[in-house]
């Protein structure tokens, strides 16, 4: 059973893994390590499909490009707060609805350069987002 899924597919036992891995840190994770988490699977989305696209591997950029305009649209996106948030969760809505377009351009013309856009785009948001991250629960569970 295990041989004959290793030669179908030699990846898949990792992938389990790395699922697991996700899911464990998913429910252990405090909604701002959940966002953090966003961020950083859109940047690998992004990174696969670079490397899709350069490798020639088009199916497999489409998918990361989806991935990463699902992670856009459906985790940061749909969960801004805009009636608390004012104008700092405005203008992120903005720029959450341009990266998805952009992203879809860029998956239509398989441009990398919308791709790395993108990239660039969201960068200084993981930084600030992980810069701010909260100490007080870590020092209570010391305590």
């Amino acid at each position: 059973m295990f041989a004959t899924a290793s030669v179908h597919a030699p990846h898949a036992g990792a992938g389990a893994y790395r699922q697991v891995g996700v899911t464990t840190g998913v429910s252990a994770a405090s909604p701002h390590q959940l966002v953090l988490m966003l961020f950083d699977g859109f940047d690998e989305a992004l990174a696969q499909a670079l490397g899709s696209l350069r490798g020639g591997a088009i199916e497999a950029k489409c998918s990361a490009i989806t991935r990463a305009t699902r992670i856009v649209d459906e985790g940061l996106r749909a969960n801004l707060d805009l009636s608390a948030g004012g104008t700092l969760a405005a203008d992120l809505r903005e720029l959450y609805a341009y990266v998805s377009l952009r992203l879809v351009k860029a998956n239509l013309n398989n441009d990398a350069a919308g791709i790395e856009e993108c990239r660039r785009l969201m960068q200084p948001l993981r930084e600030a987002w992980a810069s701010i991250a909260p100490e007080a629960p870590e020092a209570t569970q010391a305590a």
